[in-house]
C-alpha cells in the first residue's frame, strides 16, 4: 500500500469518527483528495537544499543588499495541523556569489511545506540562504496569520505574527538591519 492510499484510509476513518458518512455523495472521494493535499502540503520533507538550489549560484561582484519581498507562503503548524499563511521577505549581502532569484522562493516553499512553527521556519530559511551563498549577512522576516488562532481557541481574526532572523552583518550592524527593515516596510 502506498502512502497516499494509507493516508486516505486514515482520513476515511476520521470522517467516520466525527459522525459523518464518508460514502455520502459530497464526501465520496474526499479522503483521497485530502490525502493528496496533505502530501502536497508536506512535500518539503522529500526535498533537500542541494536539489532545490540546483547549482543556481553565480559569481558576482555585487556587494550590495539583495532583497526579495512578499514571497507567499503556506504552512501547517505542528501543534494543530492547521494552516498558517503569509509572506516572507529575504535579504542578503553577497560576498562574491548570488543565488538565482526563484531559488529564494523555492527554499521558502521547501521549509514551509513541513510541519513546524513560524519561528523555526524563519530560522531555517535564513540559515539555508547563508549556507548556499556564503553571504556576509542574511535577514528574513515572516508575517503570517495562523488559523489555529483564528478558527479555534481565542478566535482572533486580525492578528498577525511577525518573526525575524538576522545573521552576520544584519545582526551585528544596526545600519544594515535598519536599511533592510526600511526597505521591506510598505
Amino acid at each position: 500500500m502506498d502512502s497516499t492510499e494509507s493516508i486516505s484510509k486514515h482520513y476515511h476513518s476520521l470522517v467516520e469518527l466525527i459522525g459523518e458518512d464518508p460514502e455520502r455523495d459530497g464526501l465520496r472521494g474526499t479522503p483521497l483528495r485530502a490525502a493528496r493535499a496533505l502530501e502536497h502540503l508536506t512535500s518539503g520533507y522529500h526535498q533537500n537544499l542541494d536539489e532545490v538550489v540546483n547549482n543556481a549560484i553565480f559569481e558576482s561582484d555585487n556587494d550590495q543588499m539583495v532583497i526579495i519581498k512578499n514571497i507567499e507562503l503556506y504552512s501547517l503548524c505542528e501543534h494543530h495541523l492547521l494552516p498558517f499563511v503569509g509572506k516572507c521577505h529575504i535579504a542578503y549581502l553577497p560576498a562574491g556569489r548570488v543565488i538565482g532569484l526563484s531559488k529564494m522562493a523555492r527554499i521558502t516553499d521547501m521549509y514551509a511545506r513541513r510541519l513546524q512553527i513560524q519561528e523555526n521556519l524563519t530560522e531555517q530559511i535564513a540559515k539555508a540562504i547563508e549556507q548556499v551563498t556564503d553571504a556576509r549577512g542574511v535577514g528574513v522576516i515572516i508575517e503570517a496569520k495562523h488559523f489555529c488562532m483564528m478558527m479555534r481557541g481565542v478566535e482572533k481574526q486580525n492578528s498577525l505574527m511577525k518573526t525575524s532572523m538576522m545573521l552576520g552583518t544584519f545582526r551585528n550592524d544596526y545600519r544594515t538591519r535598519t536599511e533592510f527593515l526600511n526597505l521591506v516596510t510598505d
